[in-house]
This record gives structure tokens, sequence and C-alpha cells, in this order.
């Protein structure tokens, strides 16, 4: 191969190229949307490829899949799926605040259901889209670009007459980078829009006397008011919204809430989550005034039920569904957009004056356009007149012709050699007659019947028509005032047709505060099964029933109804329970898997220990590892608000096999899993930090490891069963840490 061919390059140079130009699409081309039509570019080929395909609003649906398979064979190469979900987002009125395409069938619902495969859906353009989105692209008000494979044009983008990005907002995420705007009220837009154009030099605080805030189609209370003038100043925040609560009275004196509203980021999945939570919230203690919950929700809105007992706080409890549920929530406002071919995070005022901006050229160009046609049709038709007045001599003109080509020279130019004139006077006045090219060719096509008299005058009041038509387009384009009117007529049009009443409620709101109820301290049991189902019972059943209940349970211990409970796994990890979040029944009820209510998991670990943190506040903890690693923490050390920490440091390989409170112990025995058995007093162990590794118990052989390990007082007397021998451990040879202890023959 020749050398020269090779072109060296720095391979990280290389890198970073590519992965900027791969960002770089994704951010034009994919992820944002434009400011100035509020559309990413796989909603704006879905909406141009229906108008291409003649799909109108009053026209019937087409399939679903058949408008899918247009737009990617024409416009989008990017997979089917990208551009179903698209057309179904632009039909959803519970996620925009203009749908944009009218769909017929399943196009899912606000809680979460997803749309129907495509095959099975229909869809056409909303009246909206139709006016004011696609309206006057054969106007050449835009430009056009060609497609993937050059094989077809689209527009770079619609002309679109309303500030759309503002209207339905937009979300998306992009590489490094993500977009989040909020919808807003569209009458609240247009006013505003209009305010802009009226005073340019208008601040973003005057603005929003238009634009009061977000606008969400599920309605909702945004409750931090004031922070809206800086969100808007600089396209950056956050939005605290409320769902909207209702109280009735129900039989038998209890309380219904009724969920009427909910916040905008609810809307999907998080409708069922909020359920689950709330029920959470009675099944952990939270709240025992929960009686009953439904979901009565339909296409009519949202209704969930909350049955509440007679002497329920109402006001407590729904500060505690704000503060616990996502009853309230936080809406991320960020305004980046495509603005002049680059992403840029942008202000109120700046996204309305980049609309009003693109509305100024879409509306130059289309007048330019208009006036362009008018001057055609101004110039026949007076063409037209002109050859009225002298149609005997045009018929001569044409009777003495030997072709067309003859005629036409002596209509534009004046060459009457060859043709045959009845007079002297004729010929003369035929030289001087002097049409125009244009005017000239529509005379020859000119028909007999535009010779009649009232076709004639017709053809005067066109002229007259056009006349005005000009003037008027001369004026537009003139002066700026004019045109500014009409931008503001189309938008008062729109207004008037499309609007509605605003949804969501704009306030200021204090912070909810939640007053938890003191619980009535009391000593109770807890309880845990060998499968890992945890409850809680009281001492009376207890001490009723302590053989049954210490038979059937690995773990059994008292504690109070207000504390903690501990949980050593083999991975070094403590896991912490709140008491109270354990269920608290009857002798026989089957409790909770611990990986419910803690970030315990059982697929990964093993619990090895379980205590009250009580009791380890009061003792010291003994840990023993696979690998013979031995160490004492003070058990105060494991009293920590976080839910989960590490309980002990391990070295690679190793697991805890043992955990134990330090109360009467005397005596500790290692036994070996190839059978060796080390016995030593407690007291050799030193006490060090939860963060230590410890120190070592027993020296093992290199393919051996700790199995088990055995506490005794100096006054036991316990056996052990190892491999069918019976072993009294306290008559083990006394030894020391760090030895390798005596072998058992069995």
């Amino acid at each position: 191969m020749d050398d020269n061919r090779i072109i060296k390059t720095e391979y990280s140079e290389i890198m970073r190229k590519s992965y900027i130009d791969y960002a770089m699409s994704v951010i034009i081309a994919r992820a944002l949307p434009d400011v100035r039509d509020g559309l990413k570019p796989v909603q704006r080929r879905t909406l141009y490829d229906m108008y291409e395909l003649g799909i109108r609003y009053d026209r019937p649906y087409r399939k679903s899949a058949r408008i899918v398979g247009d737009t990617m064979g024409k416009y989008h190469p990017h997979g089917d799926s990208s551009i179903y979900d698209a057309l179904v987002v632009m039909t959803q009125d519970f996620k925009k605040g203009l749908p944009l395409i009218d769909g017929h069938g399943n196009f899912g619902n606000i809680e979460g259901d997803g749309a129907a495969a495509m095959r099975y859906t229909e869809a056409r353009l909303e009246r909206i889209t139709q006016e004011a989105f696609l309206a006057d692209l054969d106007k050449d008000v835009v430009d056009f670009m060609p497609n993937f494979d050059e094989t077809e044009k689209e527009p770079s983008v619609l002309p679109v007459k309303i500030p759309n990005l503002l209207v339905n907002g937009s979300e998306g995420i992009a590489v490094g980078m993500a977009t989040n705007i909020p919808p807003h009220n569209l009458a609240e837009v247009i006013n505003a829009t209009k305010a802009y154009m009226q005073d340019e030099n208008i601040t973003t605080g005057e603005l929003m006397r238009y634009i009061k805030g977000p606008d969400f189609p599920t309605g909702g209370i945004v409750i931090n008011k004031d922070e809206l003038v800086h969100i808007y100043e600089t396209g950056t925040g956050k939005i605290k919204i409320r769902g909207k609560v209702e109280v009735e009275k129900a039989k038998g004196g209890k309380i219904n809430l009724i969920i009427t509203e909910i916040p905008y980021t609810m809307i999907g999945a998080n409708i069922g989550k909020f359920l689950m939570d709330v029920a959470s919230l009675a099944e952990t203690k939270k709240t025992q005034d929960i009686v009953d919950i439904t979901n009565q929700s339909s296409k009519e809105g949202i209704r969930i039920v909350i049955e509440l007992r007679k002497d329920a706080d109402v006001e407590n409890f729904k500060n505690m569904l704000y503060k616990k549920t996502r009853l309230e929530d936080t809406f991320g406002v960020n305004m980046l957009a495509i603005a002049n071919d680059r992403p840029e995070t942008m202000g109120l005022k700046q996204i309305i004056k980049a609309n009003v901006d693109f509305r100024f050229e879409v509306t130059t160009r289309k007048y330019k356009n208009l006036l362009e046609k008018e001057l055609d049709k101004k110039e026949i038709q007076e063409g037209l007149i002109k050859a009225c007045n002298v149609i005997d001599l045009i018929i001569e003109i044409l009777r003495g012709s030997k072709d067309r080509a003859m005629a036409k020279a002596c209509l534009v130019e004046g060459k009457t050699e060859g043709i045959r004139f009845r007079s002297r006077e004729s010929k003369i006045m035929a030289a001087q007659l002097m049409f125009s090219e244009k005017q000239a060719a529509a005379i020859l096509e000119m028909r007999l019947y535009k010779l009649i008299g009232l076709e004639i005058e017709a053809l005067i009041n066109d002229h007259e028509e056009t006349m005005a038509n000009i003037y008027r387009y001369e004026d537009i384009l003139a002066r700026r005032d004019s045109m500014a009117q009409v931008i503001m007529n189309e938008l008062d049009e729109i207004r008037e047709s499309y609007a509605r009443k605003r949804r969501t409620e704009i306030t200021n709101a204090e912070e909810a505060v939640f007053v938890e109820k003191k619980i009535e301290e009391m000593d109770i049991c807890f309880l845990m099964d060998r499968f890992g189902y945890a409850r809680t019972i009281d001492l009376q059943t207890f001490e009723r029933n302590k053989e049954t209940v210490l038979s059937e349970n690995k773990y059994v211990f008292q504690c109070k109804n207000t504390g903690k409970i501990c949980f050593f796994t083999n991975t070094g990890q403590l896991h912490t329970v709140k008491a109270a979040d354990l269920p608290f029944g009857k002798l026989r009820d089957k409790g909770v898997p611990v990986d419910n209510i803690s970030n315990y998991d059982s697929a990964r670990e093993n619990i090895v220990y379980a205590a009250s943190q009580t009791d380890l506040n009061l003792y010291r903890v003994i840990f023993a590892t696979k690998l013979s690693m031995l160490k004492i923490v003070d058990g105060g050390e494991f009293d920590v608000s976080k839910r989960t920490v590490a309980a002990t440091k391990l070295q690679e390989g190793d697991e805890v096999i043992s955990v134990v409170t330090y109360t009467q112990q005397h005596h500790i025995i290692l036994q070996s899993k190839s059978g060796f058995f080390l016995r030593f007093t407690v007291d050799q162990i030193p006490e060090k930090k939860k963060g230590a590794v410890g120190v070592r118990g027993m020296k093992l052989s290199a393919d051996d490891e700790l199995e088990a390990v055995y506490y005794t007082r100096n006054t036991d007397d316990k056996t052990i069963l190892y491999k069918e021998k019976t072993i009294e451990l306290n008559k083990l040879k006394l030894g020391n840490r760090d030895s390798k202890g005596v072998k058992v023959r069995v």
C-alpha cells in the first residue's frame, strides 16, 4: 500500500470530532424543538407528511400505520416507533395544551396505558393544525431542503402562526443537555405576543401580566408564584405543583377526600404509584385515618377518593399527602430550544421575540409572493381591457396573419409585414398596440364569450380588486405597523376560535406542614421467621404462646414500638427498620418480607443477626468472619439515622458468619471447615471501630475457612454434634488467639 495515501491523525482528535458531530446531530436533528415552530423534526415531518397525504380535518381518518410508513420512507428514517410515539403524544389532550392530531381509536390514557398498535388506530389533522401550522406552505413562506436521500423536499420549519413552543411546551433529552418546557394557555400567550409587538421594550414581569404562569392540561395548583418571574427571565428553575383536593361528607359521618386534579408530573404510571404510596401510609402506620381508597377516574377526568375516619384531621392529612406523596411535585424548567441553528436557553421574552421575528419573516415572504401574483394579474387584466377596446382591430390582425407567431409579433413588437389589413389606418394602428409578452399570450388564448358585456364588466371589477390588493400588499410590505396589524388580526382569529379557560391555578402557598401523631410508647415483641417475614406482637400474646413463638421463629426479642430493628448481613452491611413500619397484629399474621421495608436484598445477602437498637446501645458486639477476623465494637456505633451503613470492613473474598451481643460470654470456640477447633477467652479479642477489619482469631490453612462460632460461659455444659460425634465445648483444650487449634478425630 502506498504510504502517501495514509493520513496520520491523533486518535483522540478523531474521537472528539466524531463525538461532537454525533452530539450535534442528536441535538439539532432529533431531540430539541425549534424555537420558531416549537416542533421537533419528527413532529414537523409527521405533520407535513399528513398535509401532503391530504389527511385534512374535514376528510376521513387514515390508518396510523400508513402515516408512519410514509413519514419514515420519505422524511424520517429513524424507525417506526419514534414516529408513532410522536404521533400519539400529539393526539393526547392530557399531555398537550393544544393537540395537533385528531386520533380515532385507543391512543392511551392519563393513567399510563399505552396506545394500541398503529395498525389499529387512525388519525387526521386537527383544524387548528391545518389553519395555524400548515397554511401558506404553497406561498413560498419557508425554505425547503432535501430529505435524507435527496429524493423529496421537506420544510426546514413550519409557518406556525402562534408561539407553539410556549403553548404546547416540549421535553427531550439530547447529548449533554435536555429541555423541559411547560405548556401555557393559548389565549394568554397570544395576548402576551400582541403586547410585545406593541412595545418591544416590555419586560418579562410586564409580559407576565398576560401569561400568569404555566397552564397544565391536568390542572393543579402552582404554589410558588413569586418565583415565576425569575424562572421566566432565566429560562430555568423549579415550579412547585400541587393536586387539587376537595372535601365531601360521606355516609356515617365519614369524610371523603376527592382528588380532582393532579400535578402534570404525575400522569402515567405515577398515578398508580401514588395510590400505592397512599396505601403504604396506612400499612406502615404512618396514619390511621384512611378507611379506603378508590380510583374512580374516567375519560371525564381524574377522581381519586380517599375515605377517612370521622375524627380525622383533614388539613393535617392533606399536608401529609403533599409531603409524603407526589401530590405535590416539582417541574424542573429548562427552556432550551434551537435558535439560529444552535441550542440556546431562552427566557419568556426571548421566545416570544423569536416567534414574532419569524412571523414577520414569513409574512414578508407571503405578501411578496402575493404581490408578484397580483402584479402578473394586473398586467394581463390591463392587456385584456385594452384588447376589448380595440377588439375589431385585433380580430383583423388575427384573420390577416398566417400563423400565431406573426400575430404575436404584431401585438408585441408592432410588426405588420405579411399581415393583410382592410385599410392603411388599421395597419398604422396595429403597429402602435405594443402589448407585453404575457398580455399577447392572454389575448391569443382569450375566448369569444369574454366579449360579452357582463364579462367585460366583470373583468373591470377584477382589475379594480387587483389594484386594491396591490395597494394593500405594498402598504403591508412598506410599513411595519401595517404588517404587525395583519399578524395581530391572525392571532385574534385563532384566539377567538380555539381559546379555552385556564386550568392551572397560580398562587403563593405556604409549605405543607405535617405533624406526625405521637405514638404511645410501649413494649412489643419482634418476630422473624426463617423465610425473612417480620412482624411485631404485644408482650401478653408472646407470654401466652412463648413456646410456639420460639419454635417457629428464628429471631425473637423484646423492643420498643418507637425504636429501630437492626439487621446485620453477611456482606458487612447494617440495615435498619423502624419498629412502627412493621405490621403489628395477631400471632398467626404472616408479616412482611424485610426486603419490602428496608434496603436489604435477599437475593444478594443473608441476615446473620437481628437485634433492637436499644439493646445494641447497652452492649458491645462481637464480629467473626469466614477468614477468621475477629473484633468487638461498641454497640453505640450502630445508632445511625441512615437506613443502611457499613457495619464492618471486610477483606476481599471475606464475609461475616457471626454477630452476637457481648453479654456474659467467657469463651469463644472457632470451628474451621477442615475440622480444627480453637477455644480461647473472649477478652483476647480487642475492641475496634466498626470501620476496622479486626484481628486474626485462628490460623487457617490456604484452603480452609471458619465454618461456625460458639460462645460459652464457665458453668455451661454446652455440646454440639460434629459429624455424628458429640463434642463438649468447654472440655476442648484452652488455647490462645491466633493459633491453629486442635483437630477433632471422628
